[in-house]
């Protein structure tokens, strides 16, 4: 089984999640192979090559360092192939990949996906939720303010939502999704693969009462808006949307522009809306 190319290449190698048996055959052949890994987390990385006998050289790659290694790495695809990987699953998903991946195509070097695991997909097709179109969001922002804004600018669209969360911020999340989206269906896919693994399906606020104290990585696949959402708001709309923000404590700039993006309603409207709540 060979896979070198004529000149050097790039190669985007999809590991485990969880379960170290997830791994390719064409993985571990291209792993065996490559002069250098560039990894998220190299501890990961190194537990998971000694696993099956390799012996790699490894070179960390992650949001903090990226800048700083990135000529490095391309200074060595001019004369040896690099494998990526990320700490888990299909590298250039919610890691810097995707600025190496750009430079890489930029220097005239192949770049070739070694596919694989993939939480994003594994958590899809085991949602129970319409699957013929989606839109990913990879990980929120962590500050609830441009969290509700960030869901309030998908809250019309009919397709699937995939959020991946830390469990520190699962909690919150789910209040910011039940304040912006309303009590939708979902399923919380959490540690897949592994040994706790757990498939949550149910609404929004069921998963609030469920996840007292959540552990582990989760990905969270969320019903699209129903049938009519893009229907202009009517009154009692807009002022239970404002009620909901008082109670949350959102300042009124705060809630005339999550309430407005939400229900596709005019600022000055909302903050009429919100004077005459006063």
């Amino acid at each position: 089984m060979t896979f070198v190319a004529a000149i050097p290449a790039l190669y985007l190698v999809a590991t485990p999640i969880g379960n170290l048996g997830d791994i390719t055959l064409r993985a571990l052949d291209v792993l065996g192979k490559v002069s250098l890994v560039a990894a998220e987390d190299t501890r990961t990385t190194r537990n998971l090559l000694a696993a099956h006998g390799l012996r790699n050289r490894t070179t960390s790659f992650h949001q903090h360092n990226w800048r700083r290694k990135l000529p490095s790495l391309l200074e060595h695809l001019k004369t040896g192939d690099v494998a990526l990987v990320s700490e888990a699953g299909t590298p250039g998903l919610s890691d810097p990949g995707y600025e190496l991946v750009v430079a890489t195509l930029e220097h005239g070097i192949p770049v070739v996906p070694v596919p694989g695991p993939s939480a994003l997909l594994a958590a899809l097709i085991v949602s129970g939720l319409p699957l013929r179109e989606f839109h990913y969001l990879g990980y929120l922002p962590s500050r609830p303010g441009p969290r509700r804004q960030t869901l309030a600018r998908v809250a019309g669209e009919p397709a699937t939502l995939v959020i991946f969360e830390a469990p520190h911020r699962l909690r919150q999340t789910l209040q910011d999704m039940l304040l912006v989206l309303g009590d939708r269906r979902l399923a919380v896919c959490r540690e897949l693969t592994k040994l706790h693994e757990e498939v949550f399906r149910g609404d929004v606020s069921a998963a609030l009462a469920h996840f007292k104290e959540p552990r582990g990585e989760c990905t969270l696949v969320v019903d699209g808006a129903p049938a009519g959402a893009h229907a202009p708001a009517a009154v009692n709309d807009l002022e239970t949307e404002l009620r909901r923000c008082r109670e949350l404590g959102l300042t009124a700039r705060q809630a005339t522009a999550l309430v407005s993006q939400k229900l596709g309603v005019p600022r000055r409207q909302v903050y009429r809306a919100w004077l005459r709540l006063r």
